[in-house]
This record gives structure tokens, sequence and C-alpha cells, in this order.
């Protein structure tokens, strides 16, 4: 009977025993025991030491950093401007240092200053039109018709009518009907006309085909400068043709003159015993005749 209560008893701390070991390796409530051999004990060494938040932070040195230096760009690529009109311009005034107005003054022309001789070629392809080689205008009269004195005109391809005026001479082989392409040589500037008491210059005008009756259209009816400012540095396609085509569908072919339209009346010569003198000639009159010009 002994015998079975120590058998009972060795059972018991046999349970026991093993219920202590599972806690140690486990913890209380599942919570499991953290092993002392996992903590390290002693400096740690080797990749260890790469990984441990122990290690000091390196902090930015005061010393002064070197130059960043931009790397170089490629070449700006040049892009063409965009093509506004199937036409090619030209300056009308070639192989000078010129100046113009850009603003209404009077008429809607523009005063292109440039020296004596300067030339002066067709701004687009096209027909000349009209030829004046003479020199007829007088201060006492001031005809309009004559202001312009020596002048070409064409009619572009563009079909606009552009004129140049004040002109020293007229070049050789340009009349009526005659084909010409852009920058081809019509003629020198100069100052006959009205301008003959100012710089040399050219009178530059955009206007419509009408017959030289109707003067006052061929001195200009469209602001020029601003297709002046393109052909010469800008857009040698910009045209000036809707404008003028819009122009001439609300004015008229012919529309009446309106602006310095008047010429003055020459005073009548006092009765006297001697026969009255005419005016003398201009200095630069080439003597009578009138505008050649293609019949309209």
């Amino acid at each position: 009977m002994q015998s079975g209560h120590i058998a009972r008893w060795a059972a018991v701390m046999s349970a026991v025993l093993l219920t202590s070991a599972c806690s140690q390796a486990t913890g209380l409530a599942g919570v499991g025991a953290t092993l002392r051999s996992a903590v390290p004990s002693g400096p740690v060494t080797g990749a260890g030491a790469a990984a441990s938040p122990a290690d000091p932070t390196p902090t930015p040195t005061a010393g002064k950093q070197a130059d960043v230096e931009p790397p170089e760009g490629d070449d700006p690529v040049r892009v063409p401007p965009p093509k506004l009109s199937k036409y090619t311009y030209t300056f009308p005034v070639k192989g000078c240092e010129v100046t113009y107005s850009r603003k209404l003054l009077v008429l809607p022309k523009t005063t292109i200053w440039a020296r004596q001789g300067c030339a002066f070629v067709a701004p687009v392809g096209g027909v000349v039109d009209e030829v004046n080689t003479k020199n007829r205008w007088r201060p006492s009269t001031d005809a309009g018709a004559d202001r312009e004195g020596r002048f070409v005109t064409i009619i572009g391809d563009d079909g606009v009518r552009y004129l140049g005026g004040h002109l020293d001479t007229v070049a050789d082989g340009i009349k009526p009907g005659v084909r010409v392409k852009a920058g081809r040589l019509l003629g020198r500037v100069g100052r006959s006309g009205n301008a003959r008491d100012t710089a040399t210059n050219l009178y530059f005008a955009i206007s419509w085909k009408t017959g030289p009756t109707f003067w006052w259209v061929r001195r200009g009816m469209v602001k020029p400068w601003d297709y002046l400012d393109a052909w010469r540095t800008g857009n040698r396609t910009l045209s000036p043709r809707e404008e003028t085509l819009e122009l001439r569908a609300k004015l008229g072919e012919t529309p009446r003159c309106t602006v310095l339209c008047a010429s003055k009346q020459p005073k009548k010569p006092k009765t006297t015993p001697q026969a009255a003198r005419s005016e003398p000639p201009s200095a630069d009159d080439d003597g009578d005749g009138g505008v050649v010009s293609v019949t309209p």
C-alpha cells in the first residue's frame, strides 16, 4: 500500500515538472518568454554593428561646396515663320538704311526716308500699271495728281496696286504692261513732286487698280506700315490682299476724294503793258507729258 502512494506521488511530480518546462518556453498566458541568449551581453562586431541603433548619424561639414556649373544647352532651333499667304513680298527699298513712319498722318500711306538714288523695287511679282516720268508739280497750283512727281505703280499678282513716288528716275525698261518679279528695280529714290523741299524719300502707297482720273485712290487707301514691318523683319508672306479687297468692297472701286483734294487756284496776273509771263518751269522738269498707264 505504501508503494502505491509512492507511485502516485511520482506521477504527480512528473506532471508538475513537465508543466514547468513548457511555461518557461512559452511564457504566461501564451506570451513568449525572452530567451537570455537572444540579447547580446557584450559589444557587437561585424555585420551586426551596422544595424545597431547606437551608431552616430553623420553630420554635414561646414566646408564650402564646389560650384556647380549647368551643362551647356544646344543651340536654339530656328523655326520658320508660318506661311500666311501664297505670295512672297520684298521690302520696297533695297540696299539702303531706311526709316519710315508707322502712324496715320494725313493719308493712309507712308514716307520711307532713304538717301538719294536708293533702289525702289517691286514689293511682289506683278505687272507694271502706270509710269510717270515727268515731274509736273508746281507749288503755285499744288495739283493733287502731280504731288507724287515721278512714280511707278504695279498691279501685284495678289491683285493689289503698289505705288512708289517722289522718284528721281524711272528704271530703264519699266513701262506699262511689263511683267516684273519681286525685287525688280523700278526706279531710284529722289524728291520729285511736292518733296522737293524735303529730304529724299519714297512715297509708298497701297490701293487697288483704277483709272488715272481717280488719282486719289492711287495715292493710298490701305495703311501699309504693318506690312512693311513684316516684310522687313518678320513674315514675308503677310499679304495686304484681304484687307484691300474688303475696303474696296466697302467703299467701291472709285470712291470720291475726301482728303487733300482741291488744287490751288493760280493767281491772275495783273494787267500791265507787258505780256503776262507764266511761271518758270521747275528745275527738274522734263517737259510736258502725262501719266502712261495700262487701260483699266
